[in-house]
């Protein structure tokens, strides 16, 4: 079979192959380290009190630590407060002059980022970790006992201590697999924690079909909506709008260079899932804050953003369609794009090079963007409908009259839990396209035959 031949490919080339072992060992390390507890939490207790959350914006958070919030494990923030440190240091390198110009010194200068980033992380866990310490000593699960027996401050510190360290080895285990493995670390970290989640899924709609709990005819509309929404992501996620670019020749000694035509492509969704992930990770901020904070104001402010309703959507929404255009305007710039394709002599037929031609491509990548930004934000918010609906009857005004005309399905949901939604099969099918690409772009050039055949680059003798 093919796919089995490209298999044996990745593990016939030595770096390929300890590329992709060392990224597997760095993964079991992941998921091996977050079965150890955080120390002076009662786990039955807890387990109880995660039991009411599922659902809510604290079940959003547990998805993206892999479930190692729910079990309260040294892993619990995950890899979280890096990404929310990386969209700090992101923003104020547009604001601040210094981190501006540190992004344009080259490799010094990122490095330089690189180490601001893993200090804004350290800060961030010692803020959320504190919090969480004290969140717990409140708490109590619905059976009356404490999650922490023994409240007082040797138990903050320790939870602080321990969570703290959790998220920086996280972080460095993705920076080694960025950097000594296959794919991005962060991503695959995130990938890894979401994936483990679908064998239990599985069992669950089993288990259902045999107890009876589970329509069948629910199961196969389930399992047909999953199958569209994947083929739907990959067709997205391959989807580009080609730009003509043709080449002047040039005649350099006795050799001309030049005079072929090619394209310049622009991918629909150019961010790929690092948008959605960084409105997660703001999103949950205000929320979590406010979940923690025992006062009925920020209490109603908590319920304000829980999955389905609407300033949550809204504000959800917003973010991810800001971060898919700042994180494209950082990682895509037409002024660059220009200004090279004129060095070498490349040009747009029918668009003047330089300022022209920069404007030219500006504008189809503002347009392109804007349908990756909304397909993002469809994906995201299908979790809400499975699980929640949307609460339309909170909206000011036409709130009940919506409430009356709308289905009972559209506003309380299908009731399908959080693995089956949109949010997690984009990152996973997002992570694996990304990964499968590396892994192609290894094979094809050492000459191997890569997981597509089409357009594929043989050997001399192939």
């Amino acid at each position: 079979m093919p796919i089995l031949d490209s298999i044996r490919n990745i593990f016939s080339i030595p770096d390929l192959r300890r590329r992709v072992i060392f990224t597997l060992l760095l993964l079991a390390v992941y998921r091996l380290g977050g079965q150890i507890p955080n120390p002076g939490i009662s786990s039955d207790a807890l387990a109880e009190f995660w039991q009411q959350q599922k659902g809510t914006i604290l079940g959003f958070i547990d998805m993206f630590s892999g479930q190692y919030m729910s079990r309260m494990t040294i892993f619990a923030l995950g890899i979280m407060p890096y990404i929310s440190s990386s969209i700090i240091l992101q923003l104020l390198t547009v604001v601040w002059p210094y981190l501006e110009r540190l992004s344009k010194e080259g490799e010094l200068g990122k490095k330089k980022i690189t180490q601001y980033t893993r200090y804004g992380t350290i800060l961030i866990c010692v803020i959320q970790a504190w919090g969480i310490a004290l969140f717990l000593q409140g708490l109590r699960s619905p059976g009356g006992a404490r999650i922490v027996p023994n409240v007082g401050l040797p138990f903050q510190l320790l939870t602080v201590l321990t969570l703290t360290t959790g998220t920086v080895f996280v972080m460095w285990l993705g920076e080694q697999i960025s950097e000594r493995g296959i794919g991005n670390g962060i991503s695959l970290i995130i990938f890894a924690g979401i994936v483990v989640r679908f064998p239990a899924g599985l069992g669950e709609v089993v288990t259902g079909l045999r107890t009876g709990s589970w329509d069948p005819i629910k199961v196969i509309i389930l399992v047909a909506m999953m199958i569209t929404v994947i083929a739907f992501i990959v067709f997205v996620e391959r989807g580009q709008r080609r730009i003509p670019v043709s080449y002047a020749k040039r005649v350099i000694g006795r050799k001309v260079y030049g005079g072929q035509s090619t394209h310049l492509p622009l991918r629909v969704n150019t961010g790929g899932v690092i948008p959605i992930i960084f409105a997660a990770s703001i999103i949950t901020i205000p929320a979590t804050i406010a979940q923690m904070i025992k006062i009925p104001v920020f209490q109603d402010i908590a319920r304000q953003f829980q999955l389905g309703m609407p300033l949550y959507n809204l504000l959800y929404v917003s973010a991810i369609i800001f971060f898919t255009y700042f994180y494209v305007s950082i990682i895509f710039n037409p002024t660059d794009v220009a200004d090279n394709l004129r060095k070498y002599g490349g040009f747009i037929p029918g668009i003047r090079p330089g300022k022209n031609t920069s404007d030219f491509v500006d504008t189809i990548l503002s347009r392109i963007t804007l349908v990756g930004a909304v397909y993002l934000a469809l994906l995201a918010i299908l979790p809400e409908f499975l699980m929640t609906g949307f609460k339309v009857q909170y909206l000011p005004f036409i709130g009940g009259t919506l409430e009356r005309i709308l289905p009972t399905w559209f506003t309380n949901g299908l009731n399908v839990n959080f693995y089956f939604g949109g949010t997690s099969i984009l990152i996973v099918v997002g992570v694996a396209m990304d990964t499968m690409q590396q892994i192609e772009a290894q094979l094809v050039m050492r000459h191997y035959d890569g997981f597509m055949r089409r357009g594929r680059i043989r050997g001399r003798r192939g």
